[in-house]
């Protein structure tokens, strides 16, 4: 037993002496490719959203539920708005934010390298912008509401910024008429007649939207030139409020309500792990992927509103769906594989061709070492045969005992046994003809 332990270890030593460049190599591109593996996403990830009572917040609470599923904690933070979301994200307070569409500025060249930091998953929702006012006379133009009391939105907020980009092409600037008030707070004082108008950006399903639509003396602006704000402003879309909507028994709004929409946009830092923003997009989906009031099913997320770079994560997720790995095997799973093949694929690139050389040279290196012997023998036979001196047959059978000697010490693997016997059996038949030399008859 101790001695099959022995012959095997033996060859183990033969191997790696054989083939220790091609562990030198294979470590190398182990070492290389490590460089490319992306290391393992973290557990937890900050989302920034808007005020607690607002559908950012809401929607986050929805993702961060699913994210769970996998083992993911997403930490929703309140915020006062898109600017502040966007402060956070270039920060790294957050990695995740929701972002107005227009509130971001596009770059009049599109070749323009983006240096924010900062990339688009997409647009996940529309957000309609209302206007509702007080008063007898319809409004069906913001020019309208010259020198009145208007509530835009909070200080850092998406829908001020808005609010203001429209009322300014309308030449209506800012002054101490418009208030920085927004939700439910616009809607009581909107009520109490304490202003004129209101900027409201929410869903048609939100509290404070159907509070307004049915509070008596309220009504809400059709733009009329609702096609010409999307030529001047590219990121809204113009909505129809369908009559009736609101309310079928007593038919409100009595007629089809024209309103325009930016998107609510999901913008991450550029660093986010691939994998976590791809576990994202499949929360956004499963969230915002079901027809709507103003949507259709399957409509988004999708790449909408161009503000930012599109993410590649979100480009493929687009064009071919969640990864091959990641349908089939539960999140952390398939980024181990993910990472592993990743590691694995250059490293058996090398390996092929090398292992194909590895068994010839471990072969030259067991024969090389009887061909030595071989080589000696070669050599004394000749001396032997042309060169016989008496005198010498001393050194001439010590030099053979010392080859059959070596030849019964080589260490070498069972299945190269056969040559040392052979070698040893030339040995004996030089022996042979040395004996004939020294008796001739």
């Amino acid at each position: 037993m101790m001695g099959r332990i022995k012959v095997g270890l033996l060859s183990l030593r033969d191997l790696f002496a054989t083939a220790w460049w091609i562990f030198l190599i294979v470590g190398l591109g182990f070492v290389v490719a490590y460089q490319f593996v992306q290391p393992a996403p973290p557990r937890t990830i900050v989302i920034s959203t808007g005020g607690e009572s607002g559908a950012y917040y809401q929607f986050a609470k929805r993702y961060a539920a699913i994210l769970a599923r996998s083992g993911v904690t997403l930490e929703v933070k309140a915020s006062a708005g898109s600017l502040e979301n966007i402060a956070r994200l270039k920060s790294d307070e957050a990695q995740i934010g929701f972002v107005q569409g227009g509130v971001i500025e596009p770059k009049n060249d599109p070749d323009e390298a983006d240096d924010s930091g900062l990339l688009s998953l997409g647009s996940v929702f529309y957000e309609p912008v209302w206007v509702f006012y007080r008063g007898d006379k319809r409004l069906d133009r913001l020019t309208q509401l010259q020198g009145k009391r208007i509530a835009i939105g909070q200080e850092g907020s998406g829908i001020r910024q808005l609010a203001q980009r429209l009322l300014e092409a309308n030449e209506i600037r800012a002054n101490d008429k418009l208030l920085p008030l927004s939700g439910l707070v616009a809607a009581e004082e909107l009520q109490q007649g304490r202003i004129d108008a209101a900027f409201i950006i929410a869903a048609e399903s939100a509290p404070v939207v159907q509070v307004l639509l049915r509070s008596p003396g309220v009504k809400v602006m059709s733009f009329a030139q609702a096609n010409a704000y999307q030529r001047h402003f590219p990121f809204l879309t113009r909505l129809t409020l369908p009559q009736g909507a609101a309310d079928l028994v007593r038919d409100f709004p009595p007629e089809d309500i024209k309103v325009l929409a930016p998107t609510a946009n999901l913008i991450v830092r550029d660093d986010l792990h691939p994998a976590l923003q791809t576990l994202l997009l499949q929360a956004v989906s499963e969230v915002h992927g079901k027809s709507g009031f103003f949507q259709s099913a399957g409509e988004f997320p999708a790449y909408m509103d161009q503000l930012l770079p599109l993410s590649p994560e979100a480009a493929r997720y687009f064009q071919s769906g969640s990864p091959f790995l990641q349908r089939y095997l539960p999140f952390w799973l398939a980024v181990l594989f993910d990472r592993l093949i990743v590691l694995l694929v250059p490293i058996i690139a090398l390996l092929i061709p090398l292992l194909k050389v590895a068994p010839a040279l471990y072969t030259w290196r067991i024969r090389s070492k009887i061909f030595r012997s071989y080589g000696e023998l070669k050599f004394l036979e000749e001396d032997i045969r042309h060169r016989f001196d008496p005198a010498k047959m001393a050194d001439y059978r010590s030099r053979l005992d010392a080859l059959d000697e070596e030849a019964s010490q080589l260490h070498v693997p069972l299945g190269f046994s056969d040559l040392v016997y052979t070698l040893r059996e030339h040995v004996n038949l030089v022996r042979h003809i040395l004996d004939k030399q020294e008796n001739p008859t």
